[in-house]
């Protein structure tokens, strides 16, 4: 893990922004990963549904972004929030920037966070923020496709072969030690969370245990023993694979700059 935290301009950012942010750069991020499957996935209707789902979480993305652009009040859009942030300037769970390696540790990823992003939209759809609200009671039914998919898939394996059993689980331990961070409220501003206008990322992790559990015990697998968890992206720290991911999706934004299609 990398020692690079939040530039102090990032963490300065005015509190509704910088929460719609990182919600924002989760979506993003994880988009990235799914469209990577693009043409490498098991099978083809498998490449069609990552791309699909990865498209949910770009558009996602698209509206929490511009949004936190407007709530920052500086001027930046969708685009320069996505393309011309640097690392330690993206706030987004560690758990969605993890690599794809084997698909079983993609559909153990989308598993645990689909599961923790249904939950908080669907608390965020009765926000008091009206644009929030509005953009979390879209989202929640992507993301319960998402939930539906990873389940199936990991209930495939789980309870497969002994070759997709044993891949699923060593995919599951790969991924246990991310599946904490979404549930800390400190970088959350207790006014947000009075107000109604954020979610209490804390009170999300009961109904979380209580589904992934449930799907882990359906498919044979045990809940991984960790030695670690994994925290602090929320405060600008993350993995080496991260940078890669944004050298790549950043590169032909920061090739043409100011470029229009």
């Amino acid at each position: 893990m990398s020692a690079v935290r939040a530039t102090p301009a990032t963490l300065a950012l005015p509190a509704a922004a910088r929460y719609v942010l990182s919600l924002g750069d989760d979506a993003l991020v994880l988009s990235h990963r799914c469209a990577e499957w693009v043409a490498h996935a098991p099978e083809l209707e498998e490449d069609v549904a990552l791309a699909n789902i990865g498209l949910d979480l770009l558009g996602q993305a698209r509206m929490l972004l511009e949004y936190a652009g407007e709530l920052e009040g500086a001027g930046r859009g969708e685009d320069d929030l996505a393309y011309l942030r640097e690392e330690r300037e993206f706030l987004n769970l560690q758990l969605c920037e993890r690599p794809n390696e084997d698909f079983a540790v993609t559909m153990a990823r989308l598993l645990a966070y689909s599961v923790y992003a249904r939950g908080l939209y669907e608390g965020l759809a009765t926000s008091t923020d009206e644009r929030l609200a509005a953009i979390a009671a879209k989202s929640v039914k992507e993301v319960a496709y998402h939930v539906d998919h990873a389940t199936s898939w990991v209930l495939r394996l789980g309870d497969g072969t002994d070759v997709s059993h044993a891949r699923m689980q060593a995919g599951l331990t790969r991924v246990w030690p991310y599946v904490s961070e979404p549930f800390e409220s400190s970088w959350i501003d207790p006014q947000l969370i009075e107000s109604g206008v954020a979610v209490d990322a804390a009170a999300l992790r009961p109904d979380w245990e209580a589904t992934v559990l449930a799907v882990l015990e359906q498919a044979t697998l045990e809940v991984p023993q960790v030695r670690h968890t994994a925290t602090g992206g929320r405060h600008g720290v993350h993995t080496e694979p991260l940078g890669y991911l944004l050298a790549e999706m950043q590169s032909l934004h920061r090739a043409h700059p100011g470029a229009t299609w």
